[in-house]
């Protein structure tokens, strides 16, 4: 397969600087994008192979010619990728047959991807899909809504192939289920069971994401420890994590909205000024 056969008859790439080329006077994101020789074709490992064990990427992007280098770039890594091109297909699409991660544009047709995100997290059997934000939007008002939405992280557009794969890698990782499974937490009317990753309040279940999960579980099994932003980014999001210390602050809120009665004057997770934060279990 060739890679000027993969993108559209109004894109190429020239062979020597592999920058994408539009013929198009219209601006367009895909012209910013560049290959490293690395990508020029598709590894012969992988050519018209699918194995079992392959990660599903799903891209819901209306963009085609952001799609066709997605796919063309994370099939070569040795990932199976199918794509949606508006929202409300997307989101019928990945309900039929959920994927390993979603790529996520948030501005689509039909349905937006702020709305997916909501979606997403509000279904049982989807909450802990992981979400990477594909966005144009490079203010970072705009990054923290998505991230409040349900996305567990974001690549502003343009972005490099490299940078997408390395992201999509380190999401995977993240959701992986650990191998030696820690003992579970009960705190007052919180169960949290990292078995299962689920989260029980009162007896009733509480949908979490992956990533808010493994925050709730670092920091309740370790009680009554104040930690600051950038040691729970290096424990819960890791070395290989692209995200700021901000967003630590909108998972938080995100838990404190589904773990506390009150939100705004929580009884566990609670805020150290000008340190970091805390698991409170005096008052449980």
């Amino acid at each position: 397969m060739n890679v000027n056969t993969a993108l559209s008859g109004k894109q190429q790439l020239l062979p020597q600087s592999g920058v994408q080329q539009k013929t198009s006077s219209e601006p367009n994101y895909s012209t910013s994008y560049r290959h490293s020789p690395g990508y020029g074709t598709l590894s012969a490992g992988w050519r018209g192979r699918r194995s079992i064990g392959m990660k599903r990427v799903f891209i819901i992007e209306d963009d085609r010619d952001i799609v066709e280098l997605v796919r063309y770039n994370l099939a070569n890594e040795g990932f199976q990728v199918t794509a949606a091109h508006d929202g409300a297909t997307g989101l019928a699409t990945l309900k039929k047959t959920p994927p390993d991660i979603l790529l996520l544009d948030l501005m689509l047709p039909k349905l937006s991807g702020l709305e997916i995100c909501r979606e997403i997290r509000r279904d049982e059997t989807l909450n802990r899909l992981p979400i990477l934000m594909l966005t144009a939007r490079g203010e970072e008002a705009d990054r923290v809504v998505g991230l409040e939405m349900g996305a567990d992280d974001y690549v502003t557009k343009p972005f490099s192939p490299r940078e997408l794969i390395a992201r999509v890698k380190a999401l995977l990782r993240r959701a992986e289920l650990p191998t030696d499974i820690p003992h579970a937490v009960e705190i007052g009317k919180l169960t949290i069971d990292p078995a299962s990753y689920r989260v029980c309040h009162s007896g009733k279940p509480v949908l979490l994401s992956t990533l808010e999960f493994r925050l709730l579980y670092y920091l309740a099994s370790r009680p009554n420890r104040v930690f600051t932003r950038d040691q729970l980014l290096d424990a819960v999001w890791g070395t290989d994590r692209f995200v700021t210390p901000r967003s630590v602050d909108v998972y938080v809120r995100r838990l404190r909205e589904k773990i506390e009665c009150d939100p705004e004057n929580p009884t566990h997770l609670k805020t150290v000024r000008g340190a970091g934060y805390l698991f409170e279990t005096r008052a449980a």
